[in-house]
């Protein structure tokens, strides 16, 4: 175990000196703690499909309403999503991260005590409105820190809080639902307010461990604060040379940022579709199975997929490849997906669902570094939550679709059938992806 992919910091094997030094401080300063955050911010989106096991027959939700009010969350997402992410750049990560965490934190916890699926679509909706431009802050937030060579193994850092948040969240989750009865409430509703609680406490303390900028970073040394900074503003104004935007309106009108979203739509579909649901399917494939036994299972695709992930992601900042790394991930992911609702063996449908699982988390260190090719500082902000909030549709398209499917055939086999083809289409898409900046260097360099 001991390794050197087995470490917690971005480390390319390159730099000398004051750079290597600079950028193992940045990566064990940041990235556990970020992951930390992300840890609970997933947590405390997909508590709602563990909940469920309990909630859905307490409160008289059909599947096709709980698919609904899955994705309803990302609704709020949406619309709040372009707005926060600009008011993160302008007043600080500290200060808008913390005060995410915080209200996200209240509102999961006021859901313990919803009587009827219209309060609880409210407060779903509520959640992504305060949730709004965190995942894509956090992004934002890195750039800050690190240069494109070595983003890929940050943003794939980052991205395994998915796999750890379901390797601990799902035992501790149907834990909480058979062992937690405290005052009469039913375990489902201390589920949500057990996991809420971590979000406020966290919040408070990211307002004063959290930095802004490398500028600002008194836990560096002067020279290392200078060599980062330098470094940083050095990518952008290269990016800028290339054709990088500069305004938020040539953002929303270049087509890749729209095609990056699809893209990402299409990924996300199968996450949440996937992550909302399984614990269901994987009572499907076995009904004797209790809610703890479905926790403990459901470690087993995310602990591969974590791992996965980290080994993929560190192959394509090695290989310097983005575009191929992104799509051949979900094309094959997709297919098994789409094949875990089709056989009839359940422990060959399981294997399946491993592989599909695999396929939706590999792709997403390598495709966080796509908009980097062609955003610049300036507007990253505005292209990083364009391509977040229109690619999150997918998050109540996905859910909400596997309802609606499972409420008419019975059976969440044919959902989990077309996630899998919408998982493939992306996978297809985004090998179609080019960035104006391969344009530029190939006229240079005929």
């Amino acid at each position: 175990m001991g390794g050197r992919t087995h470490r917690l910091y971005v480390n390319t094997g390159s730099e000398q000196g004051v750079e290597r030094q600079t950028l193992r401080k940045v990566s064990i300063r940041l990235l556990p703690f970020l992951i930390l955050l992300y840890v609970i911010a997933y947590l405390d989106r997909v508590n709602f499909g563990f909940a469920a096991l309990e909630m859905n027959s307490a409160l008289g939700l059909s599947s096709e309403v709980f698919g609904f009010l899955s994705g309803i969350f990302f609704i709020g997402y949406l619309l709040f999503e372009l707005p926060s992410n600009l008011i993160l750049q302008r007043v600080g990560a500290r200060i808008w991260i913390a005060r995410i965490l915080i209200s996200w934190g209240i509102v999961v916890m006021v859901t313990a005590f919803a009587t009827d699926a219209l309060q609880v679509a409210v407060l779903r909706f509520a959640l992504g409105v305060a949730e709004a431009g965190f995942f894509p802050g956090i992004l934002l937030y890195l750039t800050y820190w690190f240069r494109e060579r070595d983003l890929a193994k940050a943003v794939a850092l980052l991205m395994t809080a998915l796999s750890i948040s379901m390797i601990v969240g799902a035992p501790v989750s149907t834990w909480i639902l058979d062992s937690v009865h405290w005052f009469g409430m039913a375990g489902w509703r201390w589920l949500f307010i057990l996991e809420g609680v971590p979000a406020v406490v966290l919040g408070c303390i990211t307002y004063w461990y959290l930095t802004d900028r490398p500028e600002n970073a008194r836990w560096l040394m002067p020279e290392e604060r200078t060599w980062l900074a330098g470094a940083i503003k050095q990518g952008n104004e290269q990016r800028q040379k290339l054709g990088g935007h500069t305004s938020l309106r040539s953002v929303i009108a270049d087509r890749r940022v729209w095609h990056l979203a699809l893209v990402y739509c299409m990924l996300v579909i199968a996450l949440y579709g996937l992550g909302f649901w399984m614990p269901q399917v994987i009572r499907s494939l076995n009904a004797g199975l209790s809610n703890t036994s479905i926790g403990l299972v459901m470690i087993v695709p995310y602990a591969c997929a974590g791992v996965a992930m980290i080994v993929w992601s560190r192959h394509s900042d090695h290989t310097g490849e983005r575009r191929w790394h992104t799509a051949f991930p979900p094309i094959v992911g997709g297919i098994a997906l789409a094949g875990s609702g089709l056989v009839t063996s359940p422990l060959l449908a399981f294997l399946l669902l491993i592989v599909a699982t695999m396929g939706i988390f590999c792709a997403f260190g390598p495709f966080w570094t796509l908009p980097s090719l062609f955003l610049a500082e300036v507007s990253a902000a505005a292209g990083i939550a364009v391509i977040n909030s229109i690619g999150n549709a997918g998050g109540f398209i996905g859910p909400t679709l596997v309802g609606y499917l499972t409420q008419v055939t019975g059976s969440t086999n044919a959902g989990l059938v077309v996630i899998g083809a919408c998982l493939a289409l992306g996978g297809v898409c985004a090998a179609a992806v080019r960035s104006r900046r391969r344009a530029a260097e190939a006229k240079r360099n005929p």
